[in-house]
Parts: structure tokens; sequence; C-alpha cells
């Protein structure tokens, strides 16, 4: 019950805060943005939509996760309420997981938005609703459930410059991890290639990414899903537990 309450209120906090409506107004924009682009294409007006549409909806999502999510605890300190939530019989690992739970449920009603509003701009334009792009939305929304778990970590013993960069940095970089390893290779020093192999293969958030498939009318297999979301999963899990035990073991006198 406790939790579901920390959860309730960080979500009514969320949805409060105006940069997620200014964010959210920047996606529709970028979205409006892919349909006049797919106007100015030949013979793949569509896909130069979705290309853009669905790249749109994913990097403002990460925006509103990184944004909204380094706030949350470091509000709590600002406003001297940890003091009250700490004295009271709640775990910290239950403000933690509360808070990160209420953050995952605005980000699930943000992308919603985003994602009707781009399916209704892809039906008038096309004629057809492309369900076909249904994977690559619930994808989009597993990789901002492991942004937010950073954004959470980070900001469980950090301030919120230095969250929002170190959340930022771990999005591009595992986004690279596989050009990054490629170059790595090249310099044929073992250090260097152990290390960007360990980066590419506990960072790499290419395991979200099924834009091209879900684009070109590429088979979307089973192993690929499943693999997409067991490492969500198990990386969400993995990072609120270090949250929880960084955050137990922080003092606030």
């Amino acid at each position: 019950m406790t939790l579901l309450v920390i959860a309730h209120n960080t979500f009514r906090e969320g949805i409060r805060a105006k940069v997620l409506y200014n964010l959210v107004f920047f996606a529709v924009l970028l979205i409006l943005f892919s349909y006049f682009l797919g106007q100015l294409s030949i013979g793949a007006n569509v896909k130069v939509m979705m290309d853009v549409g669905l790249f749109s909806i994913s990097f403002m999502g990460v925006l509103i996760a990184i944004f909204v999510g380094i706030g949350l605890v470091y509000k709590e300190l600002e406003k001297r309420t940890i003091f009250t939530i700490v004295s009271k019989p709640i775990h910290r690992s239950q403000f933690i997981v509360g808070k990160y739970l209420g953050l995952c449920l605005t980000l699930f009603v943000q992308l919603l938005v985003m994602w009707l509003f781009f399916m209704l701009l892809l039906y008038v334009y096309s004629g057809k609703f492309h369900w076909q792009l249904t994977p690559a939305g619930l994808f989009i929304y597993l990789e901002l459930m492991v942004i937010t778990a950073f954004a959470i970590l980070f900001s469980s013993f950090s301030t919120p410059f230095l969250s929002a960069l170190f959340t930022l940095s771990f999005y591009l970089v595992g986004h690279t991890t596989t050009e990054l390893f490629e170059v790595g290779k090249k310099t044929e020093n073992v250090i260097v290639i152990n290390l960007l192999d360990t980066l590419h293969r506990f960072l790499n958030l290419d395991h979200f990414n099924l834009m091209t498939e879900v684009v070109h009318g590429l088979p979307v297999t089973a192993s690929r899903m499943a693999n997409g979301i067991a490492y969500g999963l198990s990386a969400v899990i993995l990072i609120l537990i270090l949250s929880c035990l960084i955050f137990q073991k922080r003092d606030f006198k």
C-alpha cells in the first residue's frame, strides 16, 4: 500500500511538471515535421514519416525520463521533506521503487499520447493503421524504463545536473557500443577491446531498436523480442537494487 501511495504521488507530481508538457509539445512538433518531410520524399513518404516519427517519440521520451526523473529524489532533499519521509515507517527501498513506478506510469501516459497522435497522423496520410509499428513502440517504452532506472540511480547520490549528464551519457554510449567495439578492435589493444566488449554486452541499448525492422517490413522474431524483454527487465531490477543500496546508506544530516 505504501509503495502505491508513493507511486501515485510521484505520478501526480510528474503530470504537473511544466517541463514535461514542453517536451511533449516539442515531440508533437517533431512528429508533424515528419509529416511534411514525408511530403518532400519521392517513393518512400510513409517510411520517412515512420522513421522520423519513431525517433522523435523515442528521443523525447528519453528527455522526459531524464529531466523529470532526476528531480524526483532531489526535490525531496531540497524541500527537506525527505526527513519527514524517512522518519515514518517507510523503508527507503519503498521510496525509491515507488518513485520509479510513478515515473514509469507518467512516461506511459505521455508516450501513449505521442503514439496515438503519431498513429492518427499516419492514418490520415496513408489511409490505414500501421499496426506493424506496435513492437517498436513497446520496445521504446521498455528502453525508457531502463533510462528511468538509471536516472533514479544517479539522482540517489548526485545533483540534478550531474544526474542528467550521467544519464544522457549512458543513453548515447548505449546506442554506440557496437560502433565503439568495431573501432576498438582496430586498435589491437587487448585492454581496450575487452573494455569495449564488456560495454557492448551489458550497455547495448540497440536491444530495444526495432525501428529498421518495422519500418521496412522485416520480420521481428520471437527470440529477438524475448531477448530484448529479458535484457530490459534484468537491467531495471539490477539498477533498482543498486539504487536502493546506495540510498539506504545515504546520510541526510
